[in-house]
């Protein structure tokens, strides 16, 4: 049983000045399979701790029920840590951010009046009994019941998004009634708003930053007169949005910016050491003041000491090379790399119109106006809205109010056009004296994690042709959870959002490979039934990662959910990555 406690200055491990070197590792985006080589590779880095966030919406995707199987056993990765002789630091939020669907927050606290992460009652009661569930997983592997859990912070970066210090006590409070007896953090930016808005009483304050310690930790000094010194977040790399340049950092720079941290007397957590994916429908979304979003790829790569995949780098040499001049325990037996295999092309057919499967079968609500996915009971995936229009009227200019996020629109079963929330429609309809059937296939494209956008609905508010609205609707949710079974036949002429198909053999052993659509322009794969990445042609992310637990020995079944038109209907199962 280890004895860890907030010292004058330092952090003391039973009795001895003890330095935190962590590194970032989310269990929920990496495959069950690989959790001992991710973690295996840290210990070797040099880094004595594994920090992890725990992502309340993959535990709860529906209220009452807490998941722990697969990549969701929280207690077995934390056990698995400690075996390998890893401390821990857990983030259990409520919010983490983290570039994942709205921040770890579940769906359903969206579709109802509750205001998030402040002393509303309705809230607190989900995040207590979201607490309920999980302490009972954390509070025997706490380091002073035996376990390796050193500390556990409070909210996350709550600085950044409000100020209810009453509810920031309450989180700790909830923690404390349940079981919580290691030391308490909060992690914010180095801005005063941020560090006086982001604390809880009692707590220790830690500043987020991937450069310039000096400045930040001087900024912290304020706030955090005597106690010990600890960046939250070192951030050696960052994310991507679709659309963007993929960003990357010279690892010197990051190593050197790492160094001084340390040399400063710092405990540091490295965000990512390993950022893995964020697999099925799960990345998240920023949003500008503005208004302008900014979806996420599905890779969380984040420039890390890891790849996506797993292999080491560069900078996780040099950042293994800062450890060792700060007196860690490093293995300099590299290990080999990660196996990855080209299995060639594969050629899809399509078998799925699935505006039409969706009419088939998913019973429709109707309402006078389309309801929002979380009206509707739905987490993530894709929404159709149906209406007949009645003619004849002037050609009008196609609006969606509060669009989330992207609309496929089929008028009389033709595929016309694409409206994005980021954009103007530049869709009319000339409705005939016959009317028109008008639908709209709509992409939820990620919830936005960060900043004052958090509670946004998915689907469509209301729909008008030029100034007048459109009555009448039928909403049939799609979540897309597994599509295996989906089937109908194909229109002879034009294109449709339609789901295509094909076939490879991984063999008795199957490796990771990657999921390339040069021919393709916007959607989702689909590994057996199960959705596994987003594409957009716009990139930065070429490829999507496919582990090799997610396949079957011998045949898989690959699906492509194609939203906009493509050519060739050929992929390429490479061993060779392209995040941009």
């Amino acid at each position: 049983m280890d004895r860890f406690e907030v010292g004058k200055g330092e952090f003391m491990l039973n009795g001895c000045p003890f330095k935190i070197y962590s590194g970032a590792i989310h269990y929920f985006r990496v495959p069950r399979e690989y959790w001992r080589d991710r973690l295996s590779k840290l210990k070797d880095c040099g880094f004595n701790t594994l920090e992890t966030y725990v992502a309340w919406n993959a535990h709860m995707p529906r209220p009452g029920r807490f998941l722990t199987q697969g990549m969701l056993d929280l207690g077995a990765f934390l056990d698995l840590a400690g075996e390998l002789g890893l401390h821990a630091i857990v983030r259990p939020g409520p919010y983490i951010c983290s570039e994942w669907e709205a921040g770890g927050l579940p769906w359903w606290l969206m579709k109802s009046d509750i205001r998030l992460r402040c002393m509303d009652r309705k809230y607190l009661d989900a995040v207590d009994e979201y607490l309920d569930l999980l302490m009972p997983i954390l509070e025997p592997r706490q380091a002073t019941r035996g376990g390796n859990i050193l500390m556990l912070q409070v909210e996350n970066e709550y600085g950044s998004y409000g100020d209810d210090t009453e509810y920031m006590n309450h989180i700790r409070e909830a923690l404390q009634k349940r079981g919580a007896e290691v030391p308490l953090f909060t992690s914010d930016g180095d801005c005063r708003w941020m560090l006086t808005g982001g604390n809880a009483t009692g707590t220790l304050r830690t500043v987020n930053f991937g450069s310039d310690p000096d400045r930040n930790f001087a900024a912290l000094r304020a706030y955090n007169a005597d106690g010990p010194l600890m960046c939250g977040e070192f951030w050696l790399g960052w994310f991507d949005h679709w659309g963007e340049q993929h960003h990357t950092r010279a690892p010197e720079d990051a190593a050197a910016a790492f160094e001084r941290t340390l040399d400063l007397g710092s405990s540091a957590n490295v965000y990512m050491f390993h950022g893995g994916t964020n697999f099925g429908f799960m990345n998240g979304a920023n949003c500008t003041r503005e208004g302008e979003y900014q979806p996420t790829v599905n890779s969380y790569d984040d420039d890390a000491l890891l790849t996506e995949w797993g292999d080491i780098t560069p900078k996780y040499r040099l950042f293994r090379d800062v450890l060792k001049r700060h007196g860690a325990s490093v293995n300099e037996n590299e290990p080999a790399p990660v196996s990855l295999r080209s299995y060639g092309k594969v050629s899809l057919s399509p078998v799925c119109d699935v505006v039409s499967w969706a009419k088939a079968h998913v019973t429709p609500l109707r309402s006078p106006c389309p309801v929002s996915m979380e009206e509707a009971g739905q987490s993530t995936g894709f929404i159709l809205y149906s209406a007949f229009v009645k003619g004849p009227r002037e050609e009008m200019r196609l609006e969606i109010d509060r669009l989330g996020d992207r609309a496929c629109v089929l008028a009389d079963g033709k595929f016309i056009g694409v409206i994005y929330r980021n954009g103007k429609s530049d869709i009319s309809l000339l409705i005939p004296e016959e009317g028109l059937q008008l639908d709209l296939l709509v992409e939820n494209m990620g919830r936005v994690n960060y900043g004052v956008f958090l509670k946004e609905p998915k689907g469509a508010g209301a729909v008008r042709l030029g100034q007048m609205f459109i009555f009448g609707w039928e909403t049939y949710p799609l979540p897309m959870e597994d599509v295996a079974d989906m089937r109908t036949q194909m229109p002879r002429n034009g294109f449709v959002p339609a789901l295509f198909e094909g076939e490879f053999d991984a063999g008795s052993t199957p490796e990771d490979t990657f999921v390339r659509l040069d021919s393709f322009k916007k959607g989702v794969v689909f590994i057996n039934g199960k959705p596994l990445s987003r594409y957009w042609e716009i990139g930065p992310q070429r490829t999507c990662y496919l582990p090799a637990p997610f396949m079957l020995a011998g045949v898989n079944r690959i699906q492509v959910l194609e939203l906009e038109g493509c050519g060739q209907a050929e992929i390429l199962l490479t061993d060779k990555p392209d995040l941009g």
